[in-house]
């Protein structure tokens, strides 16, 4: 995708005052942040893979991680491609070879595959200038830095109901 922007993943949170976990992704060369709306068991699925965190049996996310290696293959990219009706999409990309495979995704479920493996993440140009945020002056970026603190100190236990 030639308008696909670098983006790093954050990390996710409870949004108050609704509990909804959200995931955060933000522009790696620039000032816009990407939130998205996930459920919780993917926002456990991703702070476990942040936070390292082996569990006894693998989740959905390893599963799939362990699959796509033993057939060869790797997760080559993740890519936010649209927001539609208050819904986003997502592209997982695989690679085998010279061949690349695309499959739809929630980008919840292609996040937490990323966090496991280590692939890139993006996002379309056209979505974060529909839901795109900007953080422009030193007020904002110190509401961040407190945002990242609160995010270092949450466990994968905060998203137990």
């Amino acid at each position: 995708m030639s308008d696909a922007i670098p983006m790093d993943l954050v990390g996710v949170r409870i949004e108050y005052p609704t509990n909804q976990p959200i995931v955060l992704l933000r522009e790696s060369q620039g000032k816009r942040y990407l939130a998205i709306w996930i459920g919780a068991m993917e926002a456990t699925a991703i702070a476990y893979a942040l936070e390292g965190v082996a569990t006894p049996r693998p989740f959905t996310h390893d599963l799939l991680r362990i699959t796509t290696e033993v057939l060869g293959a790797q997760v080559a990219r993740v890519t936010v491609t649209e927001l539609r009706d208050s819904v986003y999409y997502a592209d997982l990309v695989f690679s085998q070879g010279d061949r690349e495979h695309r499959v739809s995704s929630r980008p919840s479920d292609a996040i937490a595959l990323a966090a496991r493996t280590g692939a890139p993440l993006f996002a379309t140009s056209q979505v974060l200038e529909d839901a795109g945020i900007e953080i422009k002056d030193e007020e904002q970026e110190a509401q961040i830095e407190k945002f990242r603190e609160f995010l270092e100190d949450l466990s994968p236990e905060d998203f137990r109901a």
